[in-house]
């Protein structure tokens, strides 16, 4: 049994070191983060965004977007407009050279991973789904905050405070 806790941990190092590597291949190509990008992706394909509505899209806490889009601002990425019906509503949107960045950034790891995950049948899916939980339950994850995002660096930091207030 001990043999197959080792194969079973291997298997998990992997995905770590490829999230890892994947993470590090997008800030040396791009200087983002996957989340960044993520967000940077959504105001684009919607020509402008409210940062609640980025956030239900990505699956990020708007607090969380609003780090994110506060960095990606700093960078002249996206500048933040005030809507002219109502001034409480600030819109997210995407500069010139945010979409040089766009177009210049490597493909996500999670995009690769949607991608191949939903050519499988339904029956596989959910068996890996099952696997996985499984997974995050044996290492006593299951309570802690995740976005649909695989990435290492800023938004793992904000989550890793999560962690310490719950222990």
């Amino acid at each position: 049994m001990a043999n197959r806790s080792n194969t079973a941990l291997i298997a998990l190092r992997r995905i770590l070191r490829i999230t890892e590597l994947n993470s590090r291949k997008l800030a040396h190509q791009a200087d983002l983060t996957a989340s960044q990008l993520l967000v940077l992706q959504q105001v684009a394909e919607n020509d402008g965004a409210l940062p609640s509505v980025i956030a239900k899209s990505v699956g990020l806490k708007q607090a969380t977007v609003t780090v994110l889009v506060n960095k990606l601002e700093s960078a002249g990425l996206v500048t933040r407009r005030r809507d002219t019906k109502d001034r409480r509503r600030v819109w997210i949107e995407v500069t010139d050279r945010g979409r040089a960045a766009l177009e210049e950034s490597p493909d996500l790891l999670h995009d690769r991973f949607e991608r191949s995950f939903n050519a499988l049948a339904d029956w596989e899916q959910s068996l890996i789904i099952a696997a996985l939980e499984r997974v995050a339950s044996l290492l006593d994850a299951g309570a802690i905050e995740a976005a649909p995002v695989l990435d290492v660096g800023d938004l793992d930091r904000l989550m890793a405070s999560e962690l310490e207030k719950s222990e």
